[in-house]
């Protein structure tokens, strides 16, 4: 890190290590933090003329902070973006501050730009049905059709992440009625399987030509290794233009509809954040706002002062 002091690169690194050691974050999340970090220390950097060591970070004031967030702004990140960059830098102060006992106080002070949240785009059901039928005709190798549809056909039947459905192994076929699946932050939480995502991941394995060890990927590509997910949001994005669908009908967009369409049928809000893997249900209340014409339908009908 440019500036910054050999004993406050050892600091963000001992932070790092004591997060892998107690919240199970993925790799990804702690290189975000650790990208977060420096990019913070070096505004730092510049904006004290000075080497940025331990004890300046204790000095850094709430006029510092907005000169820091001001810098971003101006730089075009987002307010999203911006909020999730403060949470970083807050998180290590926290731990530093108990580390070295003094008030974080300026630092945790700094409130949060606010952002709305994207609502979830989901698809209808018909169009999700269509676009897992027209995905199977995008490739003229059976099985490698017979693939794409059976991961998109998880995506929507059991609320997968793309990531979720790449992950699972060899081992985890044939798939069973209800499956473990690893989630962000190496969470465990158990689906129910419908039997069409069943019997297309068996239609996709009796196809497929290629053999692959037991802890290997179950879906593999053309040359036996794991599946990239820019592949299936390629044939995704093929099939879509073909049913002219807009451009939100992506493979994610299958996982929102498989919660909308669960909601829609009666499913227990919390009962859906359990399948879906969230950590809070703030995030799952978002599909309520999506789906609020037909709740209101349904508080409508049942209420007895409707």
């Amino acid at each position: 890190m440019t500036n910054i002091s050999i004993t406050t690169s050892k600091l963000v690194d001992s932070w790092l290590t004591w997060l892998k050691s107690i919240g199970g974050r993925s790799e990804k999340t702690i290189i975000s933090y650790r990208n977060d970090l420096q990019k913070f220390l070096s505004f730092m950097s510049n904006h004290f003329q000075d080497n940025v060591s331990p004890e300046t970070l204790k000095n850094v004031e709430l006029i510092d902070m907005r000169a820091w967030m001001a810098f971003e702004r101006s730089n075009g990140l987002s307010a999203r973006s911006l909020a999730r960059k403060l949470s970083s830098v807050k998180g290590f102060f926290t731990w530093f501050a108990e580390k070295e006992k003094f008030e974080p106080t300026e630092i945790l002070a700094v409130r949060s730009p606010k952002f709305y949240n994207k609502l979830p785009r989901p698809l209808g059901k018909a169009a999700a049905v269509d676009l897992i039928s027209t995905v199977k005709l995008q490739n003229e190798l059976n099985w490698v059709s017979a693939r794409d549809c059976s991961i998109l056909t998880l995506l929507y039947c059991c609320g997968l992440r793309i990531s979720e459905a790449l992950n699972l192994k060899q081992s985890d076929a044939p798939l069973p009625e209800i499956l473990r699946v690893l989630g962000k932050n190496n969470k465990e939480r158990v689906v129910p399987v419908l039997k069409i995502a069943i019997e297309r991941v068996n239609e996709y394995i009796k196809l497929c030509p290629l053999n692959t060890p037991k802890d290997g990927p179950l879906f593999i590509g053309v040359r036996g290794g794991p599946v990239n997910p820019r592949i299936i949001q390629k044939v995704t994005e093929q099939a879509r233009r073909q049913l002219g669908l807009d451009e939100s009908a992506t493979p994610h967009a299958m996982r929102h509809s498989f919660a909308t369409h669960l909601l829609e049928a009666g499913g227990d809000l919390r009962a859906i954040q359990d399948l879906l893997g969230h950590s809070s249900l703030s995030t799952t209340q978002n599909y309520t706002a999506v789906n609020k014409d037909n709740l209101m339908a349904i508080y409508k009908s049942a209420h007895p002062k409707a």
